[in-house]
C-alpha cells in the first residue's frame, strides 16, 4: 500500500513533512473513513475523529514549536488537510476551522506592517491561545457567515464588539458555524462598535462555549457536509476579557487585504474528495473493492474514457493547488493572487465534476449509501457555495483584477 506522502512525491518533502502527511493517511484510513457513513447519516459532530487528531499531533501541527506545537507551515497543513478530506470531507472541513485559526494567529502575520505595540500584543495573545490548544486540547471554531455580504468582505460584520472596562461586549448572530457544539472556543469575526461601522474595524475574538449570553440554535439537516454541524450562534451581551482577542485591533483587516491565501484553506478538503472519488473509481473498475463483487469492468472503452477524463481534471486541480499553496506570502504578486483564485475555483467546480463522472462510470451501485461516492458527491456539491471565496466571488475577482490594475477606474460616460 502506498503511503499518503507518495501523492506529493514530486516535491522535495522533508522527513517531518512526510511523517505528518503519512500520519494523516493512517488515521484517515484506519479510524476516520470507517466512521464517515454514520457521521453523515446522523449529521453529528465527529468527536472521536477530533480525539484521534489530538492524539496524533495533527491538532497542534501548525502551532509553532516555541509554543509546544509541531511547527508545520501552511503548505504542509494543506497537504495534510487534503489527505483527511480523502477519507471524510466533513471531518476535514470542520477541523479546518481549528487549523486555520492556528495558522491565522501564527507567524504568517509577522510580515505585516504592525506597530511594535501590536507585535508585542500579538505574541501575548498567541501564548495564551496556543497554550489552551497544546495543554488543554482546545478546539477553535471560525465563524464568518451572517446572511449578508460581510463574509465576502464587501461590508462590515453585523455582529459587534463594544469596548468596555476589562474587555469586550459582543452582540449578534452567526449562521453556518461549523463545529457547533464541539468547539471549546468560537472565533467570532465582528466589528468594533463605533458610530459608523467599518470593515477596517473588524475584530477577531474567541468566545468560550460556556460564556453567559452565548447560545447555539437551529436544526441541522443539510444536503452535504453533514458532519460539520454548522448551526446558528447567538450572542447577547456576551462579555469576554481583553485577552480573548485572537488578533490585536486593526490586524485582521491588514491580514485579509495582504495575505489572500489565508482564505484558500477550505479548498484542501475538496482536493481530497476529488482524489478519493478517483481512487474509489479505479479500484471499483479493477474489481479490487471487496464489497463490490463483479464490478471489474475496466475493459469497456466508455469506462476508460471516463477515467481518463477524471484523471485530467484531477491533475488540473492538483497542479494549481500544489503551486498555489507554496506561494503564500504577505503581498504576493498579481500572478500568484490570480492563481489562488483560479485554484480555488478549479477545485470547487472540478471536485463536483469528478464525483459526477465517478457515479456515472461506476453505475447504479455507486448511488447506494453502502459506498462513499454518493456522499462524496453531496459533500463536493457544497464547496462552491462557501464564503469568502465562492465560485462566483473567484470569477468576479479574476475578471476584475485581470482587466484593472490597482487604482484604475473607468471614467463615467458623459
Amino acid at each position: 500500500m502506498k503511503e499518503a506522502a507518495d501523492l506529493f512525491s514530486d516535491l522535495k518533502l522533508s522527513d517531518s513533512q512526510k511523517k505528518i502527511i503519512n500520519t494523516a493517511g493512517k488515521v484517515g484510513r484506519e479510524n476516520i473513513a470507517p466512521r464517515a457513513a454514520q457521521i453523515d447519516r446522523e449529521a453529528c459532530n465527529p468527536l472521536e475523529n477530533y480525539d484521534d487528531l489530538r492524539e496524533s499531533g495533527i491538532h497542534r501541527m501548525c502551532v509553532p514549536q516555541r509554543f509546544g506545537g509541531l511547527g508545520h507551515d501552511y503548505a504542509t497543513y494543506m497537504m495534510v488537510s487534503s489527505e483527511l478530506g480523502r477519507h471524510c470531507g466533513a471531518t476535514a472541513l470542520s477541523f479546518n476551522m481549528h487549523a486555520s485559526t492556528t495558522l491565522w494567529i501564527g507567524d504568517m502575520l509577522d510580515g505585516l506592517d504592525l506597530s511594535p505595540e501590536q507585535q508585542a500584543e500579538m505574541e501575548s495573545l498567541r501564548t495564551l491561545h496556543y497554550k489552551r490548544i497544546v495543554e488543554d486540547g482546545a478546539l477553535y471554531a471560525q465563524t464568518f457567515s451572517e446572511g449578508n455580504l460581510a463574509a465576502a468582505g464587501k461590508s462590515p460584520f453585523g455582529t459587534t464588539a463594544k469596548k468596555v472596562e476589562g474587555g469586550w461586549l459582543l452582540n449578534g448572530r452567526k449562521i453556518f458555524a461549523s463545529l457547533s457544539g464541539a468547539a471549546t472556543h468560537y472565533g467570532i469575526l465582528c466589528t468594533e462598535e463605533k458610530p459608523e461601522l467599518s470593515a477596517l474595524d473588524t475584530m477577531y475574538i474567541a468566545v468560550p462555549t460556556d460564556s453567559s449570553g452565548f447560545s447555539i440554535s437551529g436544526e441541522w439537516d443539510p444536503l452535504g457536509m453533514r458532519g460539520t454541524v454548522s448551526r446558528n450562534l447567538l450572542m447577547k451581551d456576551v462579555f469576554v476579557p481583553d485577552d480573548a482577542q485572537l488578533m490585536p485591533r486593526g490586524t485582521y483587516h491588514l491580514a485579509a487585504k495582504n495575505i489572500p491565501h489565508m482564505f484558500m484553506t477550505l479548498s484542501a478538503t475538496y482536493v481530497g474528495i476529488a482524489q478519493g472519488a478517483y481512487d474509489f473509481t479505479v479500484q471499483y473498475l479493477r474489481g479490487e473493492n471487496p464489497e463490490a463483487q463483479g464490478s471489474k469492468t475496466r475493459q469497456h472503452p466508455a469506462k476508460q474514457y471516463a477515467v481518463a477524463e477524471m484523471f485530467i481534471k484531477l491533475e488540473q486541480i492538483r497542479a494549481l493547488f500544489i503551486r498555489s499553496i507554496h506561494e503564500i506570502k504577505v503581498n504576493p504578486g498579481k500572478s500568484a493572487r490570480l492563481r489562488a483564485y483560479t485554484s480555488q475555483y478549479t477545485t470547487m467546480e472540478g471536485a463536483v465534476d469528478i464525483c459526477r463522472l465517478a457515479i456515472r462510470t461506476c453505475g447504479g451501485r455507486s448511488m447506494l449509501k453502502t459506498f462513499p461516492l454518493e456522499r462524496m458527491y453531496r459533500d463536493a456539491r457544497c464547496g462552491s457555495l462557501m464564503f469568502p471565496w465562492t465560485a462566483e466571488a473567484c470569477l468576479d475577482r479574476l475578471g476584475r483584477e485581470t482587466l484593472y490594475e490597482k487604482g484604475e477606474r473607468d471614467l463615467e460616460n458623459n
